[in-house]
This record gives C-alpha cells, sequence and structure tokens, in this order.
C-alpha cells in the first residue's frame, strides 16, 4: 500500500468540499477520482475542478453505490449535509456489504451527525464493515496550531508544567446555506455547525504527546443575537428563505469543558462561536496558557493586507477571505485558505495514514465523544447549569433547537 496513491471520492460537492479538493494540490500521494451529490450539475462542478487543479482525473458519478464499485476510488471523504450523514453512510456500508467493491477508509466532515443517537449509529456501521475511519477535523492541523502546540508543550510545559486554559473561537456573519440555518435539518444553530471545530481544538491543545484527557462537566449558553431581530430576520428570509420570527436557531454559544488530565489536574477549555460576528471575515483564533508561557492564533492576523478606497468598486465576494463582508476598507487578505484552516495538514496526515494502514490521529470515536460534548452543551443551556459529562438520558437527548421548539 505505501506505494499507492489513494484515489479519493467525494460526497457532496459544496465549499467546504472544494477546500478539500483545493488542499490535495500539495499533497503527492492522492487523486481526487470521483464526486457525487444530489445535484448532478454541482458534482461535475467539483469534478471539473478538481481536473483543473490537475489534482486527479475526477468524474461525476450517479450514485455512492457507483463509486464504491469504482476500483478507481479507494476512500470516501463524506463532505454533504449533516441531514444526509445516516443516508450517505448506510448507502456506503450496504454496497460493501453486498460485495459490490472496496475501499480502505472513510473520512467524514465534522460534525460526526446532528445527535448522540446519530453518532453511534455512524460509528456502529462503519465499524461492522472493518473500514478505517479518520474524523475531519482542519482546526487541529492548522500550521500554527501545529507549531505552536508541540513549540509550548517540548519547551514551557517540560520546564513549568502543563498548560492549564486553551481558548477557541470561530466567528463569521453567517453560513453559506440555507439548511445550516435551519435547526431541523441542521440539528442545531452555530453550537452545533462550528462549536464542534472549538471543542475538539480546546482538547487537542491541552493534551500533551502521548496522553489523554478526559471531560467531566460542561456549561454552556447559547443566544440569538442579532437573527432574530425584525430587520435581521426579514433579510434572513429574503436571502435564504428561514423565518427566525418562528423558529430560531442560535446564532452564538459559548462553552467550559473542565478536563481531568493523567495527574489529577483539572483543566479548562473555553470555546465561544457565532453567527453574529461583524468584521472581514471568517475569524479563527485559539490561545494556550501555562504556568509562564502563552500561545495566541488569528487567521485575521495574516501577514497580509490592502486597502480600497471608495472609489474602487467590487461585485460581492469571497476573493479575500471567506466569508468575506466587505469590499473597501483595509482588508486582511488568507493567501492560501486550504492551508492555513488546516485542511492540507489534515488531508495529508490522513491520505498517509489510509495508506500505511495506520490509525489516524482523529477517528469517529472523536467525533463521537465531540458530539456527546455538543449535546451536553445544549443540555446544560436549556437547563442553566453546568452538568457532569456524560449526563442521564444524553443517548436520546435531541437540543430543543433541532426539534424546532427553541424560541431564543
Amino acid at each position: 500500500m505505501a506505494a499507492r496513491r489513494l484515489g479519493i471520492g467525494f460526497v457532496g460537492s459544496g465549499f467546504n468540499a472544494r477546500f478539500h479538493i483545493q488542499s490535495l494540490v500539495a499533497i503527492r500521494d492522492a487523486d481526487v477520482t470521483g464526486v457525487w451529490s444530489p445535484n448532478a450539475s454541482r458534482a461535475a462542478e467539483a469534478a471539473a475542478l478538481a481536473r483543473s487543479l490537475d489534482v486527479g482525473n475526477a468524474r461525476p458519478f450517479d450514485s455512492i453505490a457507483d463509486m464504491v464499485a469504482d476500483p478507481a476510488i479507494d476512500a470516501l471523504w463524506i463532505c454533504g449535509p449533516n441531514q444526509a450523514r445516516i443516508e450517505n453512510i448506510e448507502e456506503m456500508v450496504e454496497a460493501l456489504s453486498r460485495g459490490r467493491g472496496k475501499l480502505i477508509g472513510i473520512a467524514c466532515e465534522k460534525p460526526l451527525a446532528r445527535n448522540v443517537a446519530e453518532a453511534e449509529k455512524v460509528v456502529a456501521l462503519v465499524k461492522g464493515v472493518g473500514l478505517a475511519h479518520a474524523y475531519l477535523e482542519n482546526q487541529v492541523y492548522a500550521p500554527q496550531v501545529e507549531h505552536g502546540r508541540t513549540t509550548i508543550w517540548s519547551r514551557g510545559a517540560r520546564q513549568t508544567g502543563r498548560p492549564y486554559l486553551a481558548r477557541a473561537a470561530e466567528e463569521h456573519g453567517g453560513p453559506h446555506m440555507p439548511w445550516f440555518w435551519q435547526g431541523t435539518l441542521q440539528g442545531g444553530g452555530v453550537l452545533n455547525d462550528m462549536m464542534c471545530h472549538s471543542a475538539l481544538l480546546v482538547r487537542h491543545l491541552l493534551t500533551g504527546p502521548g496522553e489523554t484527557i478526559a471531560p467531566k462537566r460542561v456549561t454552556a449558553h447559547i443566544a440569538s443575537l442579532k437573527w432574530s431581530r425584525p430587520e435581521y430576520a426579514a433579510q434572513l428570509s429574503k436571502t435564504m428563505g428561514v423565518d427566525y420570527t418562528r423558529t430560531p436557531s442560535e446564532d452564538f454559544a459559548s462553552m467550559t469543558i473542565e478536563f481531568e488530565a493523567p495527574d489529577g489536574r483539572l483543566v479548562f477549555g473555553e470555546a465561544t462561536t457565532s453567527w453574529s460576528y461583524v468584521g472581514a471575515g471568517l475569524r479563527l483564533s485559539a490561545e494556550l496558557l501555562g504556568p509562564e508561557y502563552s500561545m495566541s492564533w488569528n487567521t485575521l492576523n495574516s501577514g497580509l493586507q490592502v486597502f480600497f478606497s471608495r472609489a474602487v468598486a467590487g461585485a460581492a465576494g469571497e476573493d479575500m477571505i471567506e466569508k468575506q463582508n466587505a469590499e473597501i476598507g483595509l482588508m486582511p487578505l488568507v493567501t492560501n485558505e486550504a492551508e492555513a484552516y488546516g485542511y492540507v495538514g489534515e488531508n495529508r496526515h490522513i491520505v498517509r495514514a489510509f495508506l500505511r494502514g495506520e490509525k489516524p490521529d482523529y477517528t469517529f470515536d472523536d467525533g463521537l465523544e465531540v458530539v456527546k460534548i455538543l449535546m451536553t452543551a445544549y443540555m446544560s443551556a436549556e437547563q442553566g447549569r453546568t452538568l457532569p459529562f456524560p449526563p442521564a438520558d444524553l443517548s436520546t437527548f435531541v437540543p430543543q433547537v433541532a426539534r424546532g421548539t427553541w424560541r431564543g
């Protein structure tokens, strides 16, 4: 296997899948060989993007089962909407079980599922066919996060003691597609959509090489700060076709996770996510603090800026940064978003793990724990109190936002 290239088939063709495709330009032992999407024209566009970037002779497929059957496809990257997760994986598992083809592995985008029951089913389905699995979490592979964490643990923590506080945030002005905004489809609001990144990132930063830390208590708050206000609800109804005056989802969430370290000490992870952030565009940030050291990361401190005066007219777009919010003024530019956000690092690692028969750093088991943390956070926010982890009845819990009964 070490001498082979990994043929990847993508399930999904949206902006997330396109980041993955772009990242493969920097990965020498993988090719995009197929794309399936319920929207055939979008699948064809994503396949054409892969061919234009020279990252594989990709073609659109009529079904996931057809991708499983194609010998040019060794692994699937699941990048479709949350509400299609079970259906997509069931189709793959059925094709494998019937002997229609063989795969080396499957990688799945965050979150692994919309709630704990669904996540447990995903894990059982994939393990039932003996498939290697990887949980796609790009932010832990961002170059600054990787280098900063390594430096902190090899120098500061080694000499003065382990870090005790990690912070992470993901913030922008709102998602690209209507389904993200609908709690009954997506499984929640910004907490489910983006806190999955931050929850794993703080755990990653607080975990030393070769060790594990265990979540013990979770405290969370959610709110609809912006998009249920009448003027913004009207805007959202016009652009996305959703009514936040009747069934809002949270556009702000905060969470504190108390972890127990191997030495018995408590260490803390703080996370904040927002669809109500007003700034240049997507902002990812993190901090790690210990007895005699700290590190910080902010993607808007990109090292490159441009300025456009009022005389420069430009159409709205995202040519400077994801979720770009303006076209004039002083603007940061992220020169290679696929690398800066960690897609290159995560895909390089997972491709090599699959080819070498090694266990990826993060698997569906980690994805399941993240979903358990998120559901505990929703439960904490609904009850207004700190909860032990895991709380009772977590496997059957579905947040009010996902049931369409939350009123903000």
